[in-house]
This record gives structure tokens, C-alpha cells and sequence, in this order.
């Protein structure tokens, strides 16, 4: 059973220690409010986390749908308690929403992201970079789904504009006409998991039930006025594919706030890094100085100003986050604005004298 949810040699070392402590390893294949939902060699049961675990565990350690955990099993019950969870070799992690500084894992040992954009008026760029930089700091693949593609005339021209924006493979797929399901099962290898994230209303459930080939999620259609969706799925499920695959089903998110997503920040804007690499100046503002790369492609329409924005935003997010959490960091912040304040203060006054 554990073999066909991505059980491998790898972690049968890891769990060593554990099962001399004659614990039995499990997947957790379902996330929601109250017990989770595992997998283990004697099938699927309830867990919960022993009162030592919630005790000890530390922010982000709680577990996370796709987790490998060390359970105690009590078989007259057909229930588990969950002991430990194994080190994960990715995690898609986001800030919580509205709870301070908190990580939420949203996704744990996933092989593929598939980030979903709907080709109806959903379909956001900016919102895509912010999903790009989250699963690239994963340590996942990242691919695109445009979905619903039989809603649009222009779908393929979409797909090249959107695959030479990101450097990553994007997929068509519309779940009710059939386009492009081979693809997305030959892209999740036997063994594999692949995470299903997005937004609501870009037909995430309705695309999951295709893959699989029955009703296994909740659908609902989306609103006519503004072509947005409801959060249908209400909970985190690992679902088999035909063919060995494991697919994460995800609710959809209304916002994704970066959680140290600095690597992931800089592998989708490796093209505005560059450029700021080129700048004639080391600490170029990219304002007004002279030699400034990114303003010159700017200029020229080689960058886009709204794509250069987000880079700006995104960065700016990762660094007030840093700041809440190092004392140095915001002593430097603090001084260098500072410093800037002193300057424009003295700017102004030799504009004022000069006139």
C-alpha cells in the first residue's frame, strides 16, 4: 500500500529510529478541521497528533497533507496517533492569513506544483509571478494548467505569451471538452505527487474529477456576473491517478502572502536580477542614476514595467517580514531611510536656494 503513495528506499532509512521505537510509517492523504485521514501498510484510518507532539512541535511542524509520519497503531479501533513527521524533502508554504508571523504548509513531498489559472477572466500575471516564486521555493517543478480552454478563441496564442513569460511548461486543459488530460497524467510519474493549487473558480475540483475519471470532488459553477467561484473544496485530499500518480487537491486561495521565499522570488525574476546585476552602480536606486540597466530596458519595452512593480513588491513584502523577525535588519532599514530622508531634506533646500 505505502509503495503506490511514493514509499521509497530513502525513507524506509529515515524512519529507522523510529520503528525501533515500533512505530509504523503513514502518509497523511487527507488535511482538514479535526483528525487527519492517513494511509499505512494496514490501509487508510483516522490520526491524531499525541498530546507530546502538539506540545513540542514548532511553528510549521504541525502535520501537512503529503507528510510522512511515525504512528501508533491501535488496530481494534482502526485509529492511529501520530508520533513524529519525517523531514520533507519539499514543502509549499505560505504566511497564514491573519495570524501575525505563521507558516502554513500547504503542501509537503510534492514532485510537481501545477499552478491553475482559469482562461476566463480570472487569468492574472501578477498573481501567477506570486505563485511561481512560492513553488519555485518549494523546491517543486513548477507547470502551468490554463484551464477552461475551451471558453477561449485564443487559448494558444495565451499559452506561448504565458510560457515565454515564465520559462515554465504550460498546459491547456479544459476538463469538460477533454483537452489536455494525456498531458497532465504523462507529467506525473508513477510514484509521484503532483500539488493542485490556485484560486477559486478556476475549476480545480472539476479538473481532479477528470483526471481520476469519477465524482471524487465537489463542484460548483462559477458566478455569470464576474466569473468568479466559491471555495468548494474544503480540505487537502491526495487522490491515485490512473497510472500510478498522486494528485494533492488544494482549497482555493483568495491570497498568497510568500513565507522566506527569497530563492523562490529570484529564480521567477531571474531576468530582472540580471538586469540589476548590469547596472553601471552596485547600490543603483533604478531611479535616476546613470548606466541603469533596468531602466533602459524599460525604456526600450524589453522589461515590462508592471512585471519590474511586482518584483519590486514582492521583494518589498519578503524584507518587511524580515524585519518583523531580525533586530538588525530593522535598525539597517530604519538608518538607511533615514540617511534618504537627510538627503531629500537637503536636496529641497538647495532647489530652494538656487531659485
Amino acid at each position: 500500500m505505502l509503495e503506490i503513495y511514493g514509499w521509497s528506499e530513502t525513507l524506509r532509512q529515515q524512519f529507522q529510529s523510529f520503528a525501533a521505537e515500533g512505530l509504523k510509517p503513514g502518509r497523511v492523504i487527507v488535511h482538514q478541521r479535526g483528525p487527519y485521514r492517513i494511509v499505512t501498510d494496514e490501509g487508510e484510518m483516522p490520526a491524531e497528533m499525541s498530546g507530546r507532539f502538539v506540545r513540542d512541535a514548532e511553528m510549521g511542524g504541525f502535520p501537512a497533507a503529503g507528510d510522512w509520519v511515525a504512528v501508533s497503531i491501535r488496530l481494534p479501533e482502526r485509529a492511529a496517533t501520530i508520533h513524529h513527521v519525517l523531514p520533507r524533502r519539499t514543502a509549499f508554504v505560505r504566511k497564514a492569513a491573519g495570524r501575525g508571523r505563521v507558516a502554513q504548509v500547504v503542501a509537503a513531498n510534492v514532485d510537481i506544483a501545477f499552478l491553475a489559472l482559469s482562461l476566463n477572466d480570472d487569468l492574472n500575471i501578477r498573481r501567477l509571478e506570486r505563485y511561481l516564486a512560492a513553488a519555485h521555493e518549494s523546491g517543486a517543478r513548477p507547470q502551468i494548467v490554463l484551464t477552461k480552454a475551451d471558453l477561449s478563441d485564443e487559448a494558444e496564442a495565451i499559452r506561448a505569451d504565458v510560457a515565454a513569460a515564465t520559462g515554465v511548461p504550460v498546459h491547456l486543459v479544459s476538463a469538460r471538452a477533454g483537452i489536455g488530460l494525456e498531458a497532465l497524467h504523462r507529467a506525473i510519474g508513477p510514484g509521484e505527487t503532483a500539488v493542485l493549487l490556485g484560486s477559486s473558480g478556476v475549476g480545480k475540483s472539476t479538473l481532479v474529477n477528470a483526471l481520476v475519471g469519477e465524482e471524487r470532488m465537489a463542484t460548483r459553477a462559477i458566478r455569470e456576473d464576474d466569473a468568479k467561484g466559491r471555495h468548494t473544496t474544503t480540505h487537502r485530499e491526495i487522490v491515485l491517478l490512473p497510472g500510478g500518480g498522486l494528485l494533492l487537491d488544494t482549497p482555493g486561495m483568495r491570497e498568497l502572502a510568500l513565507w522566506d521565499a527569497d530563492e523562490g522570488v529570484s529564480a521567477t525574476f531571474e531576468d530582472v536580477e540580471a538586469l540589476e546585476s548590469a547596472c553601471r552602480f552596485s547600490d543603483c536606486k533604478h531611479t535616476s542614476e546613470p548606466g541603469c540597466a533596468v531602466r533602459a530596458a524599460i525604456e526600450a519595452g524589453e522589461l515590462d514595467p508592471a512585471r519590474w512593480q511586482n518584483y519590486q513588491k514582492l521583494k518589498g513584502e519578503l524584507a518587511h517580514e524580515q524585519r518583523k523577525e531580525d533586530p538588525l535588519a530593522r535598525a539597517a532599514h530604519k538608518k538607511l531611510w533615514a540617511s534618504r530622508a537627510k538627503a531629500n531634506r537637503a536636496r529641497f533646500r538647495a532647489r530652494d536656494e538656487d531659485a
